[in-house]
C-alpha cells in the first residue's frame, strides 16, 4: 500500500537528506564566530590592556590584525552561507514544483536558517571563552608563568561578538528572502549546479596587481609620516583607507591565479586542464576564498614577526652588556653598599671584581618640542629653555664607567646614545642647562654623540667638561644628585643571588622614587609654575608600586630599574609574557582559520564536481591521473595564498623596519633571518595539511 506524504513531511525529508550541507554551514559559521569571540575576549582582557601601552605600536598592531581577521571571517561566513543556499535551492525548487507557495515555505525556511545561524553563532561566542582560557593557560604551563599572566575577562568584548552574531543572522535571513523571491522554478532547482565563471581579464592583471599592492602598502604606511613631518598635523584615522589598493591588488592577483595560473601552458596546453577548469568555472567563490586565506596568512605572519623583533635586540643587548651588575640611585636613598652586597654574595659562594662607583647629577635641559595648536590637531616646533630632566656625567665619571677618555670643550655637551644611534632619548637642540635648585644656568651646545648602551635609557644622559660640571652642580640637593655603581662576578653568576639582590635593592628605596621613568620632575615644575597640572599627577600616568616589583609595569617602567645581566636574560620572557602570548595566540588563530578555509574550499570544489571524476573513471582514467588532478586543484588553493601572504607580509615588515630610521640595524637583520625560519615552519605546516586534505579527498572520491 502506497504511503501518503504531506508537504511538511516532504520538507523534513529533504532537510534530512541534506544534513551534510547543514553540518558544513554550522561548522563554518561556528568556527568564524568562535575566532572573533576568542580574539575580542583576549583583546579586551584587562590582562592584555594593562600591558599593551595606549597608543603604542604593539596595540596598533593588535588592532590591525583584528581588522584583517574580522574581514576574513566575515567573507568566510558569507561564503559558507552562499554555499549552503546553493544546495538549499534544490529543496526549495522541488517543493515549489510540487505546488508549495513561497508564503507556505517562508516560515519553515526562516526558522531553519535562524536556528542554524543563531545556534552556531551563540555556541561559537560561548566556546570562544574556554578556547582562549585553554590556549592561554597552556602557554602558561608550557612556556612561562607570572603574576601578569593571570587571565581575566572584560565582558565588553561581547558587544563585538554580538554585533558579529547579528550580522550572521541578518545576512542569513536576507539571503533566504532573496532566494524566495526568485520566480523561475527551474533556475531555483538548478542553482546548485550553476557555475560562477568570473570575468576574464588579460594576463596583465597579475603583475599589475602586485604593483598595486606595493603602492597601497607604501601609501597606507607612509601617509601618517607625511602628515606629521611635512604638514605638522596628526594623521586622522581615516587615512587607513589608503591601504585600499592592497585589497584591490590582491583581488587582481587572485583573479590572475584562477583564470590564467602562474605557469605557462604553451608547450602542454592540456596539462591539468580539468583542475584548472573546475577552479575557473567556480571563479567567484574561489577568488573570494583565496583572498580570505591570504589575509589570514598575512595577519598571522604580522603577529608572529613581532616576537623576533622584540626579543632579538634585547638578547643582543644583554649579551654585550659591559658589566654583570649596573645600577643607579638618588643620593637621598639608603642603598646597600659594597660590604652588604659582598656579604649577600658570600651566601651564594660568589665573589666580585671590577667594582666602580661615580656621581651623576640631574639638571633641566632645553630643547625643541612640539607645541599643540587648534585643540591638538596641529603643532609647531618651539624651543623651551627648561624642557625635561637629563642625567649629567663629568668627563672623569664617564672614563670611570667606560674606560674611554673624552675631551669635552667648555660650553658644549656630548649626548649618550647606543652603538647604532637608534635611541629615541637624544637631544641635539639644547642651548642651556639649568640647576633646578638654584636656577643657575650655563650656556651649552651639542658637540656630538658618545656610545654606551648601559647609559642609554628612558632619560637622556650627557657628558660635560669637568669644570662646567663642577660649576653647575653647586647648590644641588641630594634629590637632584645620584650615584652609579657597577661590578662583575668573579666566575659564574647566580640567578638566586641576582633575585635576592634585586629584592634588597628595591626595598631600599622610599616612596619618593616610586614612579616610572617617564615621570619628569622638570616638566612638572615648569607646568606647575605656569599654573597647569602636570599629566603625570593625573590618572593618565601609569602607576607602579613596590608591592608589585615582579610585575611587567614595574620592571619595564620603574625609573631606577637596574641592569642585572643574568636577571634580565632569565626573566625577559616572563616580563614580556603577555605581549608574547597575545601575538602567539593571534598567530595560531589566524593560521588555523586559514587552514580550515583551505580545507573547506578544497572539499567544496572537488566534491561539487564529483560527477566529473565519476565520468573520468568511466572513460578509463587511471587512479594516477585522477590523483594528479586532485593534487593540482588543492595545490592552487594552498600554495598561492600562502606564498603571497607570507612574502607580502615579509616585505611589508622589512619596509616598516627600514622606514623607522632609514636603515636596517644589525638586530633587525638578525630578526629578519629568524622570520625566514618561521616562514619555513609555516610552509611546512601548510604542506602537511595539504597532504592530509588530498588524502581525505581521494578517499571520498574512491580513488
Amino acid at each position: 500500500m502506497a504511503q501518503t506524504i504531506d508537504m511538511k513531511q516532504m520538507e523534513q525529508k529533504l532537510q534530512r537528506a541534506d544534513r551534510k550541507q547543514s553540518r558544513l554551514y554550522l561548522f563554518c559559521n561556528f568556527t568564524a564566530v568562535m575566532i572573533i569571540s576568542a580574539y575580542s575576549a583576549l583583546m579586551f582582557s584587562p590582562t592584555v590592556q594593562t600591558v599593551f601601552p595606549e597608543g603604542g605600536d604593539s596595540r596598533k598592531q593588535m588592532y590591525m590584525i583584528f581588522v584583517l581577521t574580522l574581514v576574513g571571517c566575515v567573507v568566510f561566513t558569507i561564503y559558507a552561507l552562499g554555499l549552503f543556499f546553493r544546495h538549499k535551492s534544490g529543496q526549495l525548487g522541488i517543493l515549489m514544483a510540487l505546488g508549495a507557495s513561497r508564503r507556505r515555505l517562508a516560515p519553515g525556511l526562516f526558522r531553519e536558517v535562524f536556528v542554524l545561524s543563531g545556534a552556531s553563532a551563540v555556541i561559537g561566542i560561548i566556546a570562544g571563552f574556554p578556547f582562549v582560557w585553554i590556549v592561554w593557560n597552556g602557554f602558561r604551563l608550557i612556556l612561562v608563568d607570572s603574576s601578569d599572566m593571570i587571565l581575566s575577562f572584560d565582558f565588553k568584548c561581547l558587544f563585538v561578538s554580538l554585533a558579529f552574531l547579528l550580522m550572521v543572522v541578518g545576512f542569513a535571513c536576507l539571503t533566504a528572502w532573496r532566494y524566495l523571491k526568485k520566480t523561475n522554478i527551474m533556475e531555483v532547482i538548478r542553482e546548485e549546479h550553476i557555475n560562477e565563471p568570473i570575468k576574464e581579464l588579460g594576463k596583465w592583471c597579475g603583475p599589475v596587481g602586485a604593483v598595486v599592492i606595493l603602492i597601497g602598502a607604501v601609501m597606507g604606511y607612509g601617509a601618517p609620516f607625511v602628515c606629521h613631518r611635512w604638514f605638522h598635523t596628526f594623521p586622522p584615522s581615516w587615512l587607513g583607507v589608503l591601504y585600499t589598493p592592497v585589497f584591490v591588488g590582491l583581488y587582481m592577483v587572485m583573479l590572475h591565479t584562477v583564470v590564467h595560473g602562474w605557469k605557462r601552458h604553451k608547450k602542454n596546453p592540456y596539462k591539468n586542464i580539468i583542475s584548472r577548469s573546475m577552479m575557473k568555472f567556480q571563479g567567484k567563490q574561489t577568488v573570494n576564498n583565496l583572498l580570505i586565506i591570504t589575509l589570514l596568512i598575512a595577519g598571522g605572519c604580522f603577529a608572529i614577526f613581532y616576537l623576533p623583533s622584540m626579543t632579538v635586540s634585547a638578547m643582543i643587548r644583554y649579551a654585550d652588556q659591559s658589566y654583570d651588575y649596573f645600577y643607579k640611585y638618588r643620593a637621598d636613598q639608603n642603598i646597600p653598599g659594597r660590604e652588604e652586597i659582598e656579604a649577600l654574595g658570600s651566601k651564594y659562594q660568589l665573589s666580585f671584581k671590577d667594582w666602580g662607583e661615580c656621581e651623576y647629577i640631574t639638571l633641566g635641559i632645553g630643547g625643541n618640542t612640539e607645541i599643540y595648536d587648534d585643540g591638538g590637531k596641529r603643532y609647531h616646533i618651539e624651543y623651551v629653555p627648561m624642557l625635561v630632566e637629563t642625567k649629567i656625567l663629568s668627563e672623569d665619571a664617564y672614563y670611570m664607567i667606560t674606560g674611554e677618555k673624552v675631551d669635552v670643550k667648555s660650553g658644549t655637551y656630548l649626548n649618550l646614545t647606543n652603538q647604532e644611534e637608534s635611541s629615541s632619548y637624544t637631544n641635539k637642540s639644547a642651548r642651556e642647562l639649568t640647576n633646578m635648585v638654584t636656577r643657575e644656568q650655563i650656556d651649552t651646545t651639542f658637540a656630538g654623540y658618545l656610545h654606551y648602551d648601559l647609559l642609554t635609557d628612558d632619560v637622556g644622559c650627557c657628558v660635560l667638561d669637568n669644570d662646567d660640571y663642577a660649576k653647575i652642580s653647586e647648590g644641588l640637593t641630594d634629590d637632584w644628585k645620584g650615584r652609579m655603581v657597577w661590578f662583575n662576578v668573579d666566575g659564574k653568576d647566580s640567578y638566586q643571588f641576582a633575585n635576592a639582590f634585586y629584592d634588597l635593592y628595591v626595598d631600599s628605596f622610599d616612596e619618593r622614587c616610586e614612579h616610572p621613568s617617564f615621570y619628569d620632575r622638570v616638566t612638572k615644575i615648569r607646568e606647575n609654575e605656569a599654573g597647569e597640572t602636570y599629566w603625570g599627577d593625573t590618572e593618565r600616568m601609569t602607576k607602579i608600586s613596590y608591592e608589585q616589583s615582579d610585575s611587567f609595569d614595574f620592571r619595564q617602567f620603574w625609573a631606577y630599574q637596574p641592569d642585572f645581566r643574568i636577571l634580565s636574560q632569565n626573566d625577559f620572557l616572563r616580563n614580556v609574557a603577555v605581549l608574547c602570548m597575545m601575538f602567539l595566540f593571534i598567530f595560531i588563530v589566524c593560521l588555523l582559520t586559514a587552514l580550515v578555509v583551505c580545507y573547506t574550499r578544497c572539499q567544496t570544489i572537488v566534491l561539487n564536481n564529483r560527477y566529473v571524476f565519476d565520468d573520468l573513471k568511466k572513460l578509463g582514467a587511471s587512479p594516477d591521473f585522477l590523483s594528479r588532478e586532485v593534487r593540482s586543484q588543492c595545490h592552487n588553493i594552498f600554495k598561492v595564498p600562502t606564498i603571497i601572504g607570507m612574502t607580502g607580509m615579509y616585505l611589508f615588515y622589512t619596509m616598516i623596519m627600514y622606514a623607522n630610521d632609514g636603515r636596517l640595524l644589525s638586530a633587525e637583520w638578525l630578526a629578519l633571518l629568524v622570520d625566514l625560519t618561521i616562514l619555513a615552519a609555516i610552509g611546512a605546516a601548510v604542506y602537511a595539511v595539504y597532504r592530509a586534505s588530498v588524502a581525505t579527498l581521494k578517499r571520498q572520491l574512491g580513488i
